[in-house]
């Protein structure tokens, strides 16, 4: 299903609590729903202040005619999770079919799947294609607390002592570092986290002398270093200061203030959307996968779609010119 867009009718069908801050939300879709591989994602048509807007998820395994998904409520939603969250049973929606953007490569003799937060949604889905295959896979995964761990018991049944839970609460944490010393030459390790537990990750990864080509990973577009805070953007030869509330992402803040932008996955994967900042009082957290260490760390370009000021103020080029 790469790089096909399908939208569809579809009805949530079913509801449930997963977590404290996650609900596994099933929709009956128009059609058949071809079979579709763990990574995959959906985009659905939500609706943010009165105006249309597509927000992606992870699909997770469902029954025939089924795609579902796991949402969790962020405290600083951009309006994605709130509108998910507020959906009822029987009420219609847009979606389209799944497309992988985060495969398996189904060629090592072991997978190590990571997985922070809810970056437990494709992870999930791996680890149970991976048991029904009969691979030898270990799945570790960190939260928070407890209470914020999704399908936590599903992976137990599934994985009995291949699965280790870190709580984080309790003092508990990934060691990246063990886990990664104890692989066989020819694993592969799967990751899905916040942007910290990605960098160090590729630190610890590097480290140990490991193939880049068998670490493969996706981030949360919304996880940062920092916090989310306000801050405000100059645009360049447009004449135009554009303010940036902290559940706002830059690229809505410029597209409402009437900016034309280009923009495609809104994940921090294409970087399309990427603007060059040409002066800032601020520090820039980045949040994309689509920029090098070294290009963050020069700080001359960041990708609208996720990354922000941490506070303050910069002047931006856009790159069109009226």
């Amino acid at each position: 299903m790469r790089n096909r867009v399908e939208w569809r009718d579809a009805k949530v069908a079913e509801i449930r609590q997963v977590a404290e801050d996650v609900r596994q939300i099933s929709f009956a879709v128009d059609g058949p729903v071809p079979r579709f591989d763990p990574g995959s994602h959906s985009n659905f048509r939500v609706e943010i202040d009165g105006e249309a807007a597509n927000r992606t998820y992870t699909v997770i395994p469902a029954p025939p005619g089924q795609i579902a998904v796991a949402v969790k409520l962020h405290p600083q939603s951009r309006g994605g999770s709130r509108y998910m969250w507020s959906l009822g049973e029987g009420q219609e929606v847009r979606l389209t079919l799944p497309e992988n953007r985060f495969e398996l490569s189904w060629r090592a003799s072991h997978y190590l799947l990571l997985a922070g937060g809810i970056g437990i949604t494709p992870i999930y889905g791996m680890a149970r294609a991976l048991v029904a295959r009969g691979a030898s896979v270990r799945v570790v995964y960190g939260a928070r607390s407890r209470g914020l761990m999704a399908f936590a018991e599903e992976l137990q049944a599934l994985l009995g002592d291949q699965l280790v839970l870190r709580d984080n609460s309790a003092g508990e944490h990934i060691d990246l570092a063990a886990e990664f010393a104890a692989l066989p030459a020819d694993a592969e390790c799967y990751l899905c986290g916040p942007i910290g537990m990605l960098e160090a990750a590729k630190a610890a990864w590097a480290a140990a002398g490991r193939p880049v080509s068998r670490l493969r990973y996706e981030v949360f577009g919304d996880s940062g270093l920092f916090a989310e805070k306000p801050f405000t953007v100059d645009v360049l030869n447009r004449g135009v200061t554009v303010p940036v509330r902290s559940d706002q992402s830059l690229l809505d803040a410029l597209i409402g203030a009437g900016v034309e932008m280009i923009s495609d996955c809104r994940r921090g994967e294409c970087g399309l959307c990427a603007v060059r900042v040409e002066a800032k009082d601020g520090q820039i957290d980045h949040r994309d996968v689509f920029f090098s260490a070294e290009e963050k760390a020069e700080g001359h370009r960041m990708c609208a779609c996720v990354s922000r000021l941490t506070e303050g103020h910069a002047v931006i080029d856009v790159g069109y010119r009226g």
